[in-house]
């Protein structure tokens, strides 16, 4: 941890004197079951919501649960010390993916515990590190401004939403009723992860999503495999085929005019990555595997960071009970994600997956196509003010320089946020790649909990700093 001799020396010093307290809370955050997929927790998730902005309240915040057509979203605002200081809008969800596979899990799901780790202590809890840990990082630094000055140091807006892991229903429509309420210079975000234990992340590139459900309809009903099977089309087969020719003998996507856009990694970008000492043996080996694979020509960071793709995500028709039944099934359908990057277009990528399987299927089949989100990519400005800014407190809390990283995954809410109210995001997270996210045990260190409060403390007196606009 680098010495931190700085004008908010006496907010660092309350952070760590209140850290246990910081802990604490976390943990009766997460004792709190908001999963916004079952209704059987609708009134936990609203219960956790309040809980939410109670917090935000007592520290000096104008706070709501806001009831939406799901699940509450939690609304706040504080002036801030600079009248001519930024505003800045934080994001982050206080939902929750359900505990299944709960008999996995070392201890309750719910029930967060502190145990020893690779790294120190740890909260072990569903929810630890996405994103309620998270979320945290930013509220304790509140907090620590609020116990050592009485205010911000500049305008603070927060959005915190309850059906991010359900796919934000409500999301859209309430930053399009709320577009003055929530205006704002710069969003910050804390829901993606640091490089390691001891080096802060700034993400830049963020692969947006379209996802489909694909289906495959024959025959007018299902059909015994004895009297119809060689004479006919069975949708199962079709399906299967139709899968398998999504790419080609080079790991590239054949849907038409997927690549439209796609701009080749910048050679500076790609030195600094090439420099990073990315460890593919051990990214595979992690998992259990021994050789890559995807689209040829580029290493896995690459391919996961600045590369589009699609996966099929489930496949299911027919009978898939225990036993046999020889049944030649009328409908076979998939779930299919694409992972898009900057340049490409979400509604032109659904339209050619549409085109693909209209032209290449069975003339006696028919497709169907569901969508179940239609999200851009994210490309943050590397020579923006707020990036410099943020980089540069992040180097003062850990002594080193903060990298400029790609990720995988996809947070819907940063492209709603830039399209529907115009603001740019920052994102700047503190998770870790073992962390167990979505699965059991998940866990956030609290190193990380410690270094995000203090990174956030050092971004806002950042930010306080610089002229709006």
């Amino acid at each position: 941890m680098a010495d931190t001799t700085t004008s908010y020396s006496d907010v660092m010093e309350q952070i760590e004197r209140d850290f246990d307290g910081s802990v604490e809370r976390l943990g009766e955050f997460l004792k709190l079951k908001s999963i916004s997929t079952d209704p059987a927790h609708d009134e936990d998730t609203a219960r956790c919501a309040e809980f939410a902005a109670q917090m935000l309240r007592d520290m000096g915040f104008e706070a709501e649960a806001v009831q939406t057509p799901g699940h509450p979203m939690v609304v706040a605002e504080h002036p801030g010390a600079n009248p001519d200081a930024p505003c800045v809008l934080y994001y982050g969800h206080y939902d929750v993916q359900p505990a299944d596979p709960v008999e996995l899990w070392d201890h309750e799901a719910f029930d967060p515990i502190v145990i020893e780790g690779e790294h120190g202590p740890r909260i072990v809890a569903r929810g630890a590190v996405d994103d309620k840990g998270q979320v945290m990082t930013f509220m304790e630094a509140f907090r620590a401004f609020k116990e050592t000055r009485g205010e911000l140091p500049c305008r603070v807006k927060v959005i915190l939403e309850g059906e991010e892991e359900s796919g934000s229903p409500s999301l859209d429509p309430f930053l399009e009723a709320n577009r003055e309420r929530l205006s704002a210079d710069i969003c910050m975000v804390s829901d993606t992860g640091m490089w390691d234990i001891e080096t802060p992340a700034i993400t830049t590139m963020l692969r947006g999503m379209v996802y489909v459900e694909v289906t495959v309809h024959g025959p007018s009903s299902d059909l015994h495999s004895g009297m119809y099977g060689g004479a006919v089309v069975n949708p199962i087969n079709e399906l299967a085929r139709l899968i398998g020719m999504i790419h080609d003998d080079r790991g590239r996507v054949t849907f038409p005019g997927f690549y439209d856009g796609v701009a080749p990694l910048d050679h500076e970008v790609k030195a600094q990555w090439d420099g990073l000492g990315f460890d593919e043996t051990g990214f595979l080996g992690a998992i259990g595997l021994k050789e890559g694979k995807g689209e040829a020509g580029y290493n896995a960071l690459e391919r996961t960071w600045c590369r589009p793709t699609c996966d099929a995500n489930g496949i299911f028709g027919g009978y898939t009970g225990k036993g046999a039944k020889t049944v030649i099934a009328a409908h076979a359908s998939a779930k299919l994600s694409c992972r898009l990057v900057a340049g490409q277009d979400p509604q032109s990528v659904l339209e050619s997956i549409r085109e693909f399987f209209e032209s290449n299927v069975h003339a006696d089949c028919r497709v169907e196509l569901e969508s179940h989100g239609c999200n851009p990519s994210i490309a943050v400005p590397t020579d923006s003010k707020w990036l410099v800014s943020a980089r540069g407190a992040l180097t003062d809390v850990f002594g080193r320089d903060a990298l400029l990283i790609g990720t995988g995954g996809s947070i819907p809410a940063v492209g709603s946020i830039g399209e529907i109210l115009g603001i740019d995001s920052l994102l700047v997270g503190f998770g870790l790649d073992d962390d167990n996210v979505h699965a059991p045990n998940e866990k956030f260190e609290l190193t990380c909990l410690r270094n995000g409060i203090r990174s956030h403390a050092a971004m806002l007196e950042a930010f306080g700093a610089l002229s709006a606009h």
